[in-house]
C-alpha cells in the first residue's frame, strides 16, 4: 500500500505518452515565436497543481454530475485513442486559437494538463495507488519544466525528422493503452 516503483514506473510512462511533451516542441517552439518567452515554472507548478487536485477531487466531480469513473474511462479512451491517432497519421483533429502568453494557456492547460490527461489520471486511479500516482505527476512535471527549459537545444539534438518519429512512437503506446482503457472498463458497464 505504500511506494510501488513498478506502479510509478508504469504510471509515469502512461502519463509521459499521454502528456506527449517531447511531441510537444514544435508547438513550444511556435509558441515561443509568437509570444517571445515561454514561463516555463509557473507553467509546470500550474500544470502539477490541476493534475494532482483532478486527481482527488475529478472523481467527486463526475459522482456529482452522475457520471461512474468506468463511464469516464471508457470516454477517456475514446479521447487517448484520437490523441494517438493525431500523433501517429500526423494529423490535428484538434484546434484551438493562437495564444496571447504562453505560461498557463495554453502550455499547462490545455497542452500539459489537458483532457487527455484529466482523463488518464481517472484512469490510472482505479488501478494504481493515489501515493505512486502523485510520484509519477511529479517525475512528469520535473521532465516538462526540463524540456520547456531546453526545448531550443532539443530542436536542434533531434531535428524535426527524430521528433516526428518519437511522436509516432509515443503515438503507438498512446492507442495500446487506449485499447487496454476501453477493455478493462468497457466490461464494468456492461
Amino acid at each position: 500500500m505504500g511506494l510501488d516503483f513498478k506502479q510509478i514506473f508504469t504510471a509515469g510512462m502512461i502519463l509521459f505518452a499521454v502528456i506527449d511533451i517531447l511531441g510537444s516542441i514544435p508547438i513550444i517552439i511556435d509558441l515561443r515565436k509568437k509570444v517571445g518567452h515561454i514561463q516555463s515554472e509557473k507553467a509546470s507548478i500550474v500544470a502539477a497543481i490541476l493534475m494532482v487536485v483532478f486527481l482527488f477531487v475529478g472523481e467527486e466531480i463526475l459522482k456529482l454530475i452522475g457520471i461512474d469513473v468506468n463511464s469516464f474511462a471508457v470516454a477517456g479512451a475514446f479521447i487517448i485513442f484520437f490523441l494517438a491517432i493525431e500523433m501517429i497519421l500526423g494529423i490535428q483533429l484538434y484546434k484551438d486559437d493562437a495564444p496571447e502568453t504562453a505560461a498557463i494557456v495554453p502550455l499547462a492547460f490545455p497542452l500539459i494538463a489537458g483532457a487527455g490527461t484529466m482523463t488518464t489520471l481517472l484512469s490510472l486511479k482505479s488501478e494504481f495507488e493515489t501515493i505512486n500516482i502523485i510520484v509519477a505527476i511529479i517525475v512528469n512535471v520535473i521532465v516538462v519544466y526540463a524540456v520547456l527549459k531546453s526545448s531550443k537545444k532539443l530542436e536542434r539534438i533531434f531535428g524535426n525528422q527524430g521528433i516526428t518519429v518519437i511522436r509516432k512512437i509515443f503515438g503507438v503506446i498512446l492507442l495500446a493503452i487506449a485499447v487496454k482503457l476501453f477493455a478493462t472498463n468497457v466490461t464494468n458497464i456492461l
